[in-house]
This record gives structure tokens, C-alpha cells and sequence, in this order.
């Protein structure tokens, strides 16, 4: 896949690392966070969450970060929060999942040509990471996107997500703005954008399961 010059650099500089350190340290607020979590819930999984699914997989959707009693707490992106219950029963619909999902990681659910990570790995405070968070751990979603050969489509479950992919894909705001159920072309492959399947939303009707899976029967059409 095509990154931006500046990213591939730093990239090419050092091993690939796609998730961080169970201890990363290069978030200040966020390892406070970490480390007050452990210290309330020390059953809990509270550290950088890793991808789920395999790196040859043609799909990649990108989250915002984990969930507090989510992710964070199960150790698997969305699993375990109202967000994951909507996204998992849209993949398992559209053939990108199979087995059950039962919302936590040891249910045997498996991911079927796709594969999801988030912006920002840890749990941040509020569930709003500030944007020098967001800029440190782009490192990592850049790493990630290198590793993924067969990548030909990328869902931005929301509009810090579609922001954070922009820059590794070498798109301005300008060429491709973020709107649900939008399709910028980035190369080879696609960006699709999605309001982030968060309870929020749904209650709000900001977005509908209808409106979730018209993104995925978009890509699933197009992988066809």
C-alpha cells in the first residue's frame, strides 16, 4: 500500500510494531490512566489493546480507542460494550465473522477476511484522547497498514478515525471529507466512512443498523 513519504520513513527506520507495549510510556495522561485502572480493576485486561484478525485480511476497520469496561477490559477491540454488539452482528451478517459472538474473547468468534485496530490503543479518560495522543499513536496504525498486503478496503468507524487514516494514505481533508457512507478513493483500495456504532449514536439515531450495514453490503459487494 502507499503511505505519505514522512510516514514510510519513520517507519522503515525501525521494526514494524503494529500494537505497543503492554507498558508504552508515551502517553503520559493516558499511562496515569493505565496504572489507576490496574490499580481499581486489576483483573481487567488495562493495557494497549492489539489488532484482531489476520494482517492478510482485504478489510480494515479502524475504531476511535477502547472502551472502558470494552477493549479495555476484555482485551479485544470491541468486544464486551454495546459498540461491539452492533459492529460484530454486522460482520457476522455479511460473512466477515463466523461463529458466536458472546462478548468476550474467549468466545471463539473468528474474523473472516478482515481485521480491526483503533486510532488509539489505550483507554483514554471521557473515551475523548487529545490530539497529540492521536498523533503519537499513528505510529502504530501506520506499522499496522504496511503489514496488511492484500489490503483493499478500510472503514473509518467515525470521524477521528477517518482523520487519523488520511495522513498514511497521503489524502488531504479537503480531497476526501469525512460523511457517513462516503467512498474516497486511496490507491489501490478504498476508504469508507462510518459514524462510530456507539450507543450514543444509535440512540440518538444519529445512526441506524440499517444505516451501519449499507457501509458493509457497500464493501462486500465491492470485494466480490
Amino acid at each position: 500500500m502507499t503511505t505519505s513519504t514522512s510516514e514510510a520513513a519513520r517507519v522503515s527506520r525501525r521494526p514494524l510494531t503494529v500494537v505497543p507495549d503492554r507498558d508504552c510510556p508515551l502517553c503520559p495522561r493516558l499511562v496515569a490512566f493505565r496504572e489507576a485502572n490496574r490499580a481499581r480493576e486489576p483483573l481487567w485486561h488495562n493495557a494497549p489493546v492489539p489488532p484482531f484478525g489476520d494482517i492478510k485480511a482485504r478489510l480494515l476497520i479502524v475504531g476511535l480507542a477502547p472502551g472502558m469496561q470494552g477493549a479495555n477490559r476484555t482485551g479485544r477491540p470491541f468486544t464486551g460494550d454495546y459498540a461491539g454488539d452492533l459492529l460484530y452482528a454486522t460482520l457476522l451478517e455479511y460473512g466477515f465473522a463466523e461463529g458466536t459472538y458472546q462478548a468476550r474473547p474467549d468466545d471463539g468468534l473468528k474474523l473472516v477476511d478482515c481485521r480491526i485496530a483503533n486510532a488509539v490503543h489505550c483507554v483514554p479518560p471521557q473515551n475523548k484522547p487529545l490530539p497529540v495522543e492521536i498523533n503519537t499513536c499513528r505510529q502504530f496504525l501506520v506499522a499496522n497498514l504496511a503489514t496488511m498486503p492484500n489490503l483493499r478496503a478500510i472503514v473509518a468507524l467515525g470521524r477521528i478515525a477517518h482523520d487519523t487514516v488520511l495522513k498514511p494514505l497521503n489524502l488531504k481533508a479537503s480531497q476526501a471529507p469525512f460523511g457517513h457512507g462516503a467512498v474516497h478513493q486511496a490507491g489501490a483500495f478504498k476508504l469508507y466512512d462510518s459514524y462510530h456504532c456507539s450507543r450514543y449514536n444509535t440512540n440518538t439515531r444519529v445512526l441506524t443498523t440499517d444505516m451501519f450495514r449499507s457501509v458493509f453490503a457497500k464493501i462486500k459487494a465491492e470485494l466480490d
